[in-house]
């Protein structure tokens, strides 16, 4: 394109100052880096009783200029902008992803301050300044600088001004090269050159960059719309929705970039922020987790995180399947271990479910939550009639306080009630006390003449129990004296192996034979504890000391439960949940009849499980009064959740994820800041259990507000107009998307290969698309092909290579998702790891057979999959289309043309 001299002269000006700026810039934070920092003298008093902290600090600042200067010395600006005030006043702004060096001539701003919202505001729009001064931008170049062998450049950079539209300059140093007009150069042939170089350096309007390699694309600048949002302040509950490519995850990585700086957070949120750090002990900088549906995605979003600076270990950017099973089996106790504690164990295939619960998953939580908090009230009336109409001395007593306390008490109020039964623990611990010390003595007398009349009794003892181990003859899943055994108090001094396991067994089972004579039942001889009593035979309580100790035994487990209600209210939730299924599959609901074992848990009732544990601890934890008491006894029950919220919560794709899991994630914020963050598009809902609607949504935040992006900036206008017509003709919400102005958004028609059930036809067809490609952009981008299974990911492979060979293309297999190959290779992936990923060039190999084989998510996945291309879709059929395609036929072409 060719400029006026007036325009061709201020641009001119623009570049210059522009790479001066970019090598002023870079100079001094090199000189940064090797510089000493903050040292000791710069306190203000400096002597030896300076604290530890002030020393961290100072640590600290250093650190993060140090990082900071480093991404300059990479990146020195990536925006330049002029803005005009009220007194006709121009000033020019360069705005720096990293912290500003000093000493630079001109003015440098942050793109995490107020001020770096000037990059992305367009020409004519006003700002008012953090001074309160208004002003208009009226010019605005957004830069990509890279180094060179001889120097600075801006590569494809875009320029705008006036009212003229923008101009992408492809070398700013390119363009100072070309500065002698071509009409004062002597030689012809030198004009006519000189003028092609200067219109293919300048081109009209925004040109759409090419992706060369795997992964999210970097956006340096936001637009207008995705700026105001990643600015919105901490303590928000937040849903992004739009279609693909509208830089949806990058917004949110941005706000995280910004939110984790503390320069950057309101004088309120840096309180509360530091009040919570020191009370967890988890810096602000470490206090988040993000949650994304696939390990693939996560590799990316790492990257992404990277190149923002903010260090992204798979502590705090997590996978939902992984996180809910460290949830289940190391943090709540839901899950079993090796040896000891939880109740179920996890099976991906467990068949418990029935479709309803499935299908209404808020209103089974609902069910389940209500059901065990009445349980667990009714638990505790029980225990305190039981302590009412004891006889042992002084539990009547104890018990009457509860009870009264109890007559007042609702389960949807559990809270006040906690508070009103600490007053009360004093009394009850007191009784505790006594009834131990009597049943135990009693026990332990009969072992003590046990042993008098056997010195091997305690050998032959634990030779029992390691047969009982040996033959897996471990206790069936519900002990007839589960719930009054449940608490019971080892003696930590006996040794956990030999002659101390031997005793400890010898105590349980003798107080599970007393407590049921004085229940009036029997102990299960399938039971651990039954195995051991049948194998003891007379060598226990005596028949009237037995009944003495049971009685005392069923008081003492009565009285137990008023010491630390709180765990095991928390704890108990797992154990209740069994008895709630149970209870429910009596008659048609929520789970299948039959075909499961007891323990047997199915992935999205673990979900429901972990959301009951949580919000029975944090509706707790989110009155102060309570969280401040948590280094009591009796509260500090409620310190393991306590210990996994974050000050922020982020869920990228969180349309994947059902309302209990987001729920879940809900919860993990912190309750004194509620940040919580998501994105998503419910039209890319790739699970069968996905929240479907923003009706799912608010049940996680009733107030969570709902920002939409519907500038999509992948797609070429033939793609994005397939798109649309997939979401018209198959169903869905309507994107209400549309293309970046000034763009360049021509491309071509998706191209379609029917009859295609032989493989060496298919592979032809897709090497023929894949050359085409790589003549038309002389070069091969980022390219992708989609397979139905993980069985087809290396025969692909395998074949399309071979077909490639005399090319130089190489063809790598992608199993299960992950990375592998080069930037230049193409790549074949199982269709299921294709969320969140962008292509220039896609393929769909058999889409037909994925219609067949996924009825109900094929829509959604022909509609997630078109978008990840950005300029080439390629699809074979076996056979046609599949009948709900047919409308979509005048999209697709047989090939492609050069442009």
């Amino acid at each position: 394109m060719a400029l006026s001299p007036a325009t061709k002269q201020h641009v001119d000006q623009v570049a210059t100052e522009s790479l001066h700026m970019l090598e002023s810039v870079a100079t001094r934070a090199a000189q940064d880096i090797h510089g000493e920092g903050l040292g000791f003298e710069s306190l203000a008093n400096p002597n030896s009783a300076t604290s530890a902290g002030a020393i961290n600090n100072i640590n600290a600042v250093n650190v993060a200029n140090l990082e900071s200067s480093q991404k300059l010395v990479r990146e020195p600006a990536i925006a330049r902008v002029v803005v005009l005030d009220e007194d006709d006043q121009e000033t020019v702004y360069y705005i720096c992803r990293a912290t500003p060096v000093l000493g630079v001539p001109g003015l440098l701003a942050s793109y995490k301050a107020p001020v770096g919202r000037l990059a992305s505001l367009p020409v004519g729009e006003e700002f008012v300044l953090p001074s309160g001064k208004r002003v208009e931008v009226v010019e605005r170049t957004r830069l990509r600088p890279s180094w060179l062998a001889d120097g600075w450049d801006s590569r494809d950079s875009i320029f705008e001004a006036g009212e003229e539209g923008p101009l992408t300059i492809v070398s700013l140093r390119q363009l100072l090269r070309e500065t002698v007009a071509p009409e004062l150069v002597e030689d012809l042939l030198s004009q006519i050159l000189a003028a092609e170089g200067q219109s293919a350096n300048i081109v009209d309007g925004i040109r759409r960059g090419l992706i060369t390699k795997m992964g999210l694309r970097d956006q340096p600048v936001l637009d207008q719309y995705q700026d105001e949002i990643f600015r919105l302040p901490l303590d928000q509950r937040l849903l992004i929705l739009g279609p693909p490519g509208t830089g949806k995850t990058t917004t949110l990585i941005r706000r995280l970039g910004q939110k984790l700086d503390p320069n950057f957070l309101t004088e309120d949120e840096g309180r509360i922020v530091a009040i919570t750090s020191q009370s967890s002990g988890k810096p602000h900088a470490d206090s988040w987790l993000m949650f994304t549906p696939t390990e693939l995605l996560k590799q990316f979003l790492k990257e992404a995180f990277n190149r923002e600076g903010v260090p992204a270990s798979d502590m705090r950017l997590k996978t939902w399947h992984d996180y809910r099973r460290e949830l289940g089996r190391n943090v709540l106790g839901i899950l079993r271990t090796t040896g000891s504690g939880g109740t179920f164990t996890l099976k991906d295939t467990a068949a418990t479910l029935s479709v309803e619960a499935s299908a209404k998953p808020t209103e089974w939580f609902a069910d389940f939550d209500a059901w065990h908090r009445a349980a667990f009230l009714q638990e505790l009336q029980q225990s305190a009639q039981a302590l009412v109409d004891s006889k042992v001395a002084g539990a009547a007593a104890v018990g009457q306080k509860i009870a009264t306390i109890l007559s007042r008490a609702k389960s949807d109020a559990l809270p006040a009630l906690f508070v009103e039964l600490s007053a009360e623990v004093s009394q009850v611990q007191s009784l505790v006390g006594e009834l131990k010390e009597a049943s135990d003595t009693a026990i332990r007398s009969a072992l003590n003449l046990a042993v008098n009349r056997d010195r091997s009794f305690l050998a032959d003892l634990g030779k029992f129990m390691d047969q009982l181990r040996a033959a897996q003859e471990a206790e069936t899943d519900e002990p007839d004296d589960a719930d009054e055994a449940e608490g019971e108090d080892e003696d930590p001094a006996l040794p956990k192996t030999g002659v101390g396991a031997a005793v400890a067994a010898y105590m349980r089972a003798a107080r599970a034979q007393a407590r049921a004579l004085a229940a009036k039942r029997s102990v299960s001889k399938t039971t651990r504890n039954g195995k051991i009593i049948d194998w003891l035979g007379g060598r226990t309580l005596a028949p009237e000391a037995r009944a003495t100790a049971g009685a005392q035994l069923l008081v003492l487990a009565a009285a137990r439960r008023f010491v630390n209600p709180i765990k095991r209210y928390v704890d108990g939730v797992p154990k209740r949940y069994r008895a709630f299924r149970r209870e429910r599959m009596e008659a048609p609901s929520w789970y299948r009849s039959e075909g499961f074992a007891a323990t047997d848990l199915h992935p999205l009732e673990l979900d429901l499980v972990v959301l009951a544990c949580l919000r029975a601890a944090g509706e707790l934890l989110s009155r102060p009064t309570i969280a401040r008491r948590l280094d009591e006894p009796y509260w500090s029950a409620l310190q393991t959740v306590q210990g996994l919220y974050r000050h922020q919560v982020l869920v990228d794709e969180a349309t994947d994820f059902s309302p209990i899991q987001l729920a879940c994630m809900a919860a993990l914020a912190h309750p004194q800041l509620r940040s919580f963050f998501a994105c998503g598009d419910f039209n890319q809902r790739l699970t069968t259990w996905g929240s479907r609607s923003l009706v799912d949504m608010r049940w996680v935040f009733p107030e969570i507000e709902v920002r939409e992006v519907s500038v999509a900036y992948r797609q070429s206008r033939q793609l994005n107009e397939l798109a649309r017509a997939i979401i018209e003709v198959l169903g869905g919400a309507d994107p209400h998307v549309s293309l970046p102005q000034h763009v360049d958004s021509e491309g071509q028609a998706p191209a379609l290969l029917e009859g295609a059930d032989d493989t060496a036809a298919v592979v032809a067809w897709l090497a023929d698309r894949i050359r085409e490609v790589e003549r038309f952009l002389q070069q091969l981008p980022s390219t992708a092909v989609f397979v139905n299974s993980e069985d087809e990911v290396q025969p692909v492979a395998d074949a399309l290579n071979a077909a490639l060979e005399d090319s130089n293309i190489r063809v790598v297999a992608c199993p299960k998702g992950q990375v592998m190959g080069q930037d230049n290779d193409v790549r074949v992936f199982d269709i299921q790891h294709i969320k969140g990923l962008e292509f220039e060039a896609v393929f769909f190999v058999g889409i037909d057979r994925l219609a067949a084989d996924q009825p109900e998510l094929f829509d959604k996945y022909l509609y997630v999959g078109s978008t990840r291309a950005a300029t080439y879709l390629g699809l074979t059929c076996d056979g046609g289309l599949p009948p709900a395609m047919a409308a979509l036929r005048p999209h697709f072409a047989a090939d492609w043309l050069p442009r």
